[in-house]
């Protein structure tokens, strides 16, 4: 019962305290807002030479750009090491305090280095300077003012400028990490541009995102082929051609030449549409008296997300795949597009 009763006068002592110091959140959080977009605008007025030239060495690079930085320098090195990897740009994040202990072995001759703090005299930085002056990489650092020993040892001195903290004991790194994020995304699409790198690009270090397979996937890659590929000849009855429909699974055959070029096709739709109008059909009637000739057709090499956007504008489910002489290679269907998550 006395546990009990400290609980409970513990909770009535935080409410009572809770009360004390009532908060805007809203008005917090708009103020938050202000003080750090206000940091970007400080930010804009930092950016000159020096950033060119911060490009130019990371375009001249023949090895990878490596990012360090501690605390919550290094939780925004480490986005930025993505940002960098996946716009072209082959990049990575070192620890520099783990750098110290032997992970220095990451960085060789022939990187660039982009060391970030905002006090720009990071102790554990300034501890593998000299390692980082003997193998001649270039040291771009990104800090608050040029002050400090990191910046004055640089190649390139990045700044972010006089900004507040957005926190009120402007202690906790929030408007500096804000605008070191910002700066960091600006040499990426600067690079980005500068390369020449496409949305294709992208998709290729993206396989596994909704872009990789927006861009990446093929009708080649997912049609139906070879032995899977239901096709009959135009004097095939009937009663073949339905067996061959079940058989293949893919709710139509193609009716082809003896060397396959594509004549029509017959599906399960239409076997519906024949019974419903003849009520009923001769088992030994030629399938080329019932097929629909020159059907829809798709080439190999376009991409997957074109022929499930071609088959919602046309109202139907597959697509016969063919070569430039309508030679008959594949089928694909609106179920292996959404199999494979094309959407």
């Amino acid at each position: 019962m006395r546990i009990f009763s400290k609980l409970r006068a513990g909770k009535q002592t935080l409410n009572q305290e809770n009360k004390a110091n009532p908060v805007d959140f809203q008005k917090a959080a708009l103020e938050t807002l202000r003080i750090e977009e206000h940091a970007l605008q400080v930010l804009a007025t930092q950016i000159d030479e020096r950033f060119s030239q911060a490009c130019e060495i990371i375009l001249q690079c023949k090895g990878r750009l490596v990012v360090t930085g501690m605390g919550k320098s290094g939780h925004i090195g480490r986005k930025m090491a993505a940002t960098f990897a996946s716009t072209g740009t082959p990049s990575f994040f070192m620890h520099p305090g783990e750098a110290g202990h032997g992970d220095l072995g990451m960085l060789v001759a022939g990187d660039v280095l982009i060391a970030i703090s905002n006090s720009g005299k990071s102790d554990e930085i300034m501890m593998l300077m000299p390692l980082i002056k003997y193998l001649g990489v270039p040291l771009i650092t990104i800090s608050g003012d040029a002050s400090g020993p990191m910046p004055q040892n640089a190649d390139v001195a990045l700044t972010l400028g006089n900004i507040q903290e957005a926190c009120p004991l402007g202690l906790a790194p929030t408007s500096s990490t804000t605008a070191t994020l910002a700066l960091g995304d600006a040499l990426a699409v600067a690079l980005l541009e500068a390369r020449g790198f496409t949305s294709d690009d992208f998709a290729r270090s993206h396989p596994a995102g909704a872009l990789g397979k927006r861009l990446l996937l093929h009708v080649k890659h997912l049609m139906h082929k070879g032995k899977e590929l239901p096709k009959v000849l135009p004097d095939t009855p009937m009663n073949k051609v339905l067996y061959e429909i079940t058989d293949k699974r893919l709710g139509l055959t193609t009716v082809v030449d003896e060397n396959d070029v594509l004549l029509g096709i017959f599906t399960d739709g239409d076997l519906r549409r024949l019974l419903d109008k003849q009520q009923g059909f001769d088992v030994n009637l030629p399938v080329r008296e019932v097929m629909i000739p020159n059907p829809q057709t798709i080439s190999k090499e376009e991409r997957a997300v074109v022929a499930l956007e071609r088959m919602n504008e046309r109202k139907i489910n597959q697509f016969v795949v063919v070569d430039d002489a309508n030679k008959l290679i594949g089928v694909i269907s609106m179920h292996d597009l959404i199999q494979a998550g094309v959407n």
